[in-house]
């Protein structure tokens, strides 16, 4: 990589955490000039479960494409994975992104395509050039998601809960060190979609962090982790509320 292409970095001290995302009270809009997110303040640590509840349309979505550098932020602190997003240059942006993986609600496969070559589009696109690595590794990770037959299907012939497998297979192709997943069980019924948080949650034991964005209360309790909420595009912590609102058998709003 050239020196011209390297994202600036913060050095990490060596007694802090280490911290996949920090994010200190930064802005959006969009282009038309709507506030999207407004003084937020969003931090992650490597291997943690972190989720984000809230309405839709109160900004969450614009978070993920923050930290996926689809959306650039206003003011403040900026930091995913050490890349500096208010300086990060577009072109730098594969390199920051191979080191993400993202789940989408609703799938985005190929339709025309098998999962083996929805797979591969990934792999060529994040720069991986050798054919034999890019098939062991597709391979490798539909067996993390118990889908070892399904290379050669296409999407049309799975399940909705066997198509987001895939889809978090396709996250998990470039061993990533942080996984943002935008509502990925909203399609599916309670037993799949608990086992897919299962998945994600078993990826954070093994030091990815981990962000999802959910209504589903299953998950909370069966999954613990950090709860933030957002509410047109303000972002609270609220961890110990959520967490007794679940004990009590409370609904979200």
């Amino acid at each position: 990589m050239n020196k011209q292409e390297e994202p600036q970095r913060e050095n990490v001290q060596a007694n802090e955490a280490r911290k996949a995302v920090c994010l200190e009270d930064i802005s959006a809009t969009s282009p038309d000039g709507r506030q999207l997110l407004d003084g937020v303040t969003f931090n992650v640590d490597e291997g943690q479960l972190v989720y984000v509840i809230g309405k839709v349309g109160a900004g969450k979505s614009s978070l993920l494409k923050v930290l996926y550098g689809e959306l650039l932020p206003d003011g403040g602190e900026a930091q995913v994975l050490d890349f500096n997003l208010r300086t990060l240059r577009r072109k730098s942006l594969p390199l920051l992104r191979r080191r993400l993986g993202i789940v989408f609600q609703d799938f985005r496969l190929l339709r025309d395509r098998t999962v083996g070559a929805n797979l591969d589009f990934l792999l060529r696109a994040t720069r991986w050039k050798k054919k034999k690595e890019r098939s062991e590794r597709i391979d490798e990770v539909l067996g993390l998601v118990g889908l070892p037959e399904g290379r050669d299907k296409y999407p049309h012939q799975l399940s909705g809960g066997e198509q987001q497998r895939v889809a978090i297979a396709r996250a998990l192709l470039n061993s990533p060190s942080l996984i943002l997943a935008d509502e990925p069980t909203g399609n599916l019924d309670r037993e799949t979609g608990n086992r897919i948080v299962g998945i994600l949650n078993e990826r954070c034991q093994h030091g990815t962090a981990v962000v999802i964005v959910t209504h589903n209360l299953d998950m909370l309790q069966n999954y613990p982790g950090k709860v933030y909420r957002m509410d047109e595009g303000h972002l609270v912590e609220v961890t110990a509320e959520y967490t007794a609102a679940v004990e009590l058998g409370g609904d979200e709003e």
